[in-house]
């Protein structure tokens, strides 16, 4: 797999884990913080979505050890 797309990814990832994390924390939105809630906003969280999705990879390469490879 290209290494520069998990990379991307797990970069969204982590920071919708932060955004809801402080969401849950403190009841504060970051994303809407900063972009209000546009269609920008919107365009974030969908791809944070697809980028937790396409992370869901991650646990099939980790086991055949594919990324063990790279």
């Amino acid at each position: 797999m290209n290494r520069g797309l998990d990379c991307f990814a797990l970069t969204l990832v982590i920071i919708g884990a932060v955004n809801w994390g402080l969401i849950g924390f403190f009841n504060f939105n970051l994303v809407e913080a900063i972009f209000g809630f546009t269609w920008i906003a919107r365009v974030i969280y969908a791809l944070v979505g697809l980028s937790g999705l396409y992370c869901l990879t991650l646990y099939g390469r980790i086991h055949s050890g594919e990324m063990a490879r790279e």
